[in-house]
C-alpha cells in the first residue's frame, strides 16, 4: 500500500465559507486541477424556462463499489438544485439508490420491476417524490433480479426500459439511470435507453483494468441497438490526493481518455457513508462540505457538456 504524501492536501475539509471556491485550492495549484489540466470555470447555469425533453444518462460500470450510486444521487440532487427537473431510476436489484434517498425497498408494493414486466403499470404508479424539489425517483428492490431472466423471452427485450420511460421524457430535463454492477441484460437495457454514459471510475488499478471491457460493451450497444449512445465522460471517484497510487491512476486515465475525463474529481470523504445512513444527498446533509461542492461542480460541468434542448 502506498504511503500518504505528507505534502498533499488534507482528505476531508469542510470549509464554512464558499466551499466551491476551495476545490481548486484543495486538489490543485496555480489553476491546475487534479487531472493535471487547467481547471475551467463552470458558471452556475440559469434555470430552464421550460422542461424536457430529457437527456437520459446511464451511470455505468460493471465493477461494484466505484461510486455509481453515490454519483447518481448527488449529481441528480445537484442538478435539481439549479432548477432542473431530474428523474433518478434505480436499476439495480440491490436498491441502493432507493436506500440512499431514504426509501425502504422491502416496503414497496410497486417498483421499476412492475413497470417493466406488467403492462398495466405506468411510471406514475411507481414514481416517488423525494425531499429535494425537482428530484423524483423510480425505486427498485430485489424483485428486479427476476426481470433479467424474464426479459430473455420478450420481443425487443433490450428496448423494454426505453419504452417504459418514453411517456415521461418530456416531463424531465435529465433522467439518470443507476445501473447494476454487471454487463447483463438490465445494463444493456439502460444503455439502449440512454443518450450517453457516465463511467464512475475509482482511482485504483483494478478498477482501471475493467474500463476496456465496458467500452467494448458500449461500442456494441452503439453499433447494434442505439446509434445515438455516446460516452459523456469518465468520472474519477474516491480520489485521495495524498497517495501516489491515486495520482498515478488518474494520470493514466487522462492519458488514455483525454478530454473524455471530467475535470471534476470526487474525493474520498467520510461524509458519503454518512449520507447513506441519513437517506439524503450530500448536498443537503452536508451542504457546506467539499463533497457537496464537488458534485455541484460536476453538475455544472455536465450541464456545460450536454445542454438540454
Amino acid at each position: 500500500m502506498t504511503d500518504p504524501d505528507p505534502d498533499a492536501p488534507p482528505l476531508d475539509v469542510d470549509p464554512a465559507v464558499d466551499p466551491e471556491a476551495s476545490l481548486i485550492e484543495l486538489y490543485g495549484a496555480d489553476g491546475i486541477g487534479p487531472t493535471g489540466r487547467p481547471m475551467p470555470n463552470f458558471p452556475a447555469p440559469p434555470a430552464p424556462e421550460r422542461h424536457g425533453p430529457a437527456k437520459i444518462i446511464a451511470m455505468c460500470n460493471q465493477k461494484g463499489g466505484v461510486g455509481k450510486t453515490t454519483s447518481a444521487i448527488n449529481l441528480g440532487a445537484a442538478i435539481a438544485e439549479y432548477g432542473w427537473h431530474v428523474l433518478l431510476v434505480d436499476f439495480d436489484p440491490q436498491g441502493a439508490l432507493s436506500v440512499g434517498l431514504g426509501v425502504n425497498p422491502m416496503e414497496l408494493e410497486l417498483t421499476v420491476y412492475n413497470l417493466l414486466m406488467q403492462s398495466g403499470v405506468t411510471v406514475d404508479d411507481v414514481l416517488l417524490k423525494t425531499s429535494i424539489p425537482g428530484l423524483d425517483l423510480l425505486p427498485s428492490n430485489i424483485d428486479l433480479s427476476a426481470a433479467e431472466v424474464q426479459l430473455v423471452n420478450e420481443v425487443a427485450r433490450e428496448q423494454t426500459l426505453a419504452r417504459a420511460l418514453r411517456p415521461v421524457v418530456s416531463d424531465y430535463d435529465f433522467i439518470i439511470i443507476d445501473c447494476q454492477p454487471s454487463l447483463g441484460l438490465l445494463t444493456v437495457n439502460a444503455l439502449t435507453a440512454a443518450h450517453s454514459v457516465i463511467v464512475p471510475l475509482e482511482c485504483e488499478y483494478f478498477a482501471l483494468r475493467g474500463v476496456a471491457l465496458l467500452m467494448e460493451t458500449i461500442d456494441k450497444v452503439q453499433e447494434r441497438l442505439n446509434p445515438e449512445l455516446e460516452l459523456e465522460g469518465i468520472l474519477a471517484t474516491m480520489y485521495d490526493a495524498r497517495t501516489v497510487h491515486c495520482r498515478e491512476v488518474l494520470q493514466r486515465v487522462v492519458e488514455a481518455f483525454g478530454d473524455e475525463v471530467f475535470h471534476t474529481v470526487i474525493g474520498r470523504t467520510v461524509r458519503f457513508p454518512e449520507t447513506t445512513v441519513a437517506g439524503e444527498p450530500i448536498t443537503t446533509y452536508a451542504s457546506n462540505s467539499v463533497g457537496a461542492a464537488a458534485y455541484r461542480q460536476l453538475a455544472r460541468e455536465v450541464l456545460a457538456r450536454c445542454p438540454v434542448a
